[in-house]
């Protein structure tokens, strides 16, 4: 067996030590739904299946359709929806992918086993990522995909095989149907295919650039046949965008760096520096200079994509990055920013890359050892950003989670029936419970929910009722019990500091 076919089973089982013990940890702590958005992921993949309404337009929009599709196979299983497992999974399995693609790139194109170790500690032993893929969250799905581009591009450069091309298109497809950032890629990787083809420059270009397509325009199709509108996605009520948009009809100033390129950078180089640690920062400054002196800048050009793309959507006002150490003492989108991890990961490689070949190893753990030295001296999850943000964020929601989901396990008997909506985490309290989602009629389930929330004294037949104050769930019961519907009578009321009240009804 060759050394390199060696090294990259070593950096396998490796991965998969280091995944599979960090996602055991984060399960067993408890904390692999905090993130309100890794709840909903899980959710979107169970009602696909368990739903009065099962099927693919459960996939709804604006989140892309893979992690959800990855989460499908195991979501099926009971015990590991209720825990979270079904998602992180995927997840996990998608950062050891990510892994042994970066490392095998950096290799390729450094020429250095230890550059390409050093690169592959960088990224790995960061525990802001070690977090995010022990959870059903998109980056390390993306990150996969993104990784497997970065490796395919280079292969192209050395082997100039069609082969690589459509590999390439083909790990494009899947960043693109994972996060947004996969499409902002398209462009430069379809020019990096037309300059280093040494011949048939444009049909290399034109082979990337039609397959890297599909995942595109299948989404504008798919938000095109549910929704009517191929944008919806991007403009419609539940994108960032419309999401931001409210928040300031409803007199919320601007976040930072809104039409703001100094702010904007400000805010993304302080999160970046806190999520990878200064110790990654250092090395990768170093780094540049190697990187520069081999002339390695292909994966450096393509690693700068997402951070820029993310920059650029901070001063759109779309993608807000809020940090404490600047904003009030607060927590939004921290995770964002460790899209700066691979380019310093692939930076810092490049220290090794100025030292001879025999000192390359020691000088490769040398630079493990200071990129990695901020999480040795702080090693408390508190000092986690990404980790912190989900664990004060939800909070409040964790809390009146806990409390409706303990009166339905009691309470509830399977068959009778929840009117609910699936917005403000109530299919959690349905999880947290035991209770599938065939049994609750919610606003995923039409035309069944709409005309039982307009005409609920027709229509309206569940026993039980999960509603948020003065929501269109509240108002329907309310109406149904003051005419000639069904009479509810509201048995619980949660409140809870700086969330909305839940109210909790039973049929008479």
């Amino acid at each position: 067996m060759k050394r390199a076919h060696i090294e990259l089973a070593l950096v396998l089982i490796a991965l998969v030590a280091i995944s599979a013990a960090a996602t055991r940890f984060v399960n067993h702590s408890g904390w692999t739904l905090y993130y309100g958005d890794a709840e909903a992921h899980l959710n979107i993949a169970r009602r696909i299946v368990d739903s009065r309404t099962p099927g693919y337009d459960q996939i709804g929009s604006p989140w892309l359709p893979l992690p959800t599709a990855l989460t499908l196979i195991f979501v099926r299983y009971d015990p590991w929806w209720r825990n979270g497992l079904a998602g992180a999974v995927p997840s996990s399995a998608c950062f050891v992918l990510a892994g042994a693609f970066l490392f095998a790139a950096v290799r390729r194109a450094m020429q250095s086993s230890a550059a390409a170790f050093t690169a592959l500690g960088i990224f790995v032993l960061n525990p802001n990522l070690l977090y995010l893929q022990a959870t059903p969250m998109t980056e390390p799905v993306f990150l996969a995909g993104f990784m497997a581009l970065l490796y395919c591009t280079i292969l192209f450069r050395d082997t100039q095989s069609l082969w690589a091309v459509a590999g390439a298109g083909l790990a494009s497809v899947a960043a693109s149907l994972s996060r947004y950032e996969g499409w902002f890629l398209i462009p430069f990787a379809a020019l990096y295919f037309l300059f280093a083809a040494r011949r048939h420059r444009l049909v290399a270009a034109l082979v990337f650039g039609t397959i890297a397509s599909l995942a595109p325009i299948y989404w504008l199709a798919h938000n095109w046949w549910l929704y009517t509108n191929p944008l919806e996605f991007y403009n419609g009520p539940y994108s960032a965008k419309g999401i931001y948009q409210r928040a300031l009809n409803q007199h919320m100033p601007p976040s930072p760096g809104d039409h703001d390129w100094k702010k904007a950078w400000l805010f993304f180089r302080t999160t970046a520096t806190v999520c990878t640690g200064w110790g990654a920062v250092i090395v990768a400054t170093v780094g540049l200079a190697g990187v520069i002196w081999k002339r390695t800048f292909w994966p450096l050009v393509l690693v700068l994509v997402p951070p820029a793309f993310y920059l650029w959507r901070m001063y759109a006002g779309e993608s807000p990055i809020y940090v404490p150490e600047l904003w009030f003492n607060s927590y939004y989108n921290t995770r964002y920013a460790l899209s700066a991890l691979p380019l310093l990961a692939i930076a810092g490689a490049g220290v090794v890359l100025l030292a001879p070949s025999r000192l390359r190893p020691i000088l490769a753990a040398a630079v493990i050892a200071v990129a990695v030295a901020p999480w040795l001296i702080h090693r408390k999850p508190d000092d986690w950003i990404c980790w912190k943000e989900s664990q004060v964020n939800s909070e409040g929601r964790r809390a009146w989670t806990r409390q409706a989901a303990q009166l339905l396990a009691v309470e509830y008997r399977p068959g009778t029936g929840i009117y609910t909506s699936f917005g403000d985490d109530k299919v959690a309290v349905l999880r947290e419970a035991g209770i599938p989602l065939r049994e609750a009629l919610r606003d995923a389930n039409e035309p069944a929910w709409m005309v039982a929330t307009t005409r609920p004294d027709l229509f309206l037949h569940e026993e039980w009722v999960l509603a948020t104050s003065g929501d269109p769930v509240a108002t329907a019961v309310q109406r149904s019990t003051f005419k000639t519907g069904p009479r509810y009578y509201r048995i619980q009321t949660i409140m809870v500091h700086g969330e909305p009240v839940i109210e909790i009804y039973k049929r008479d």
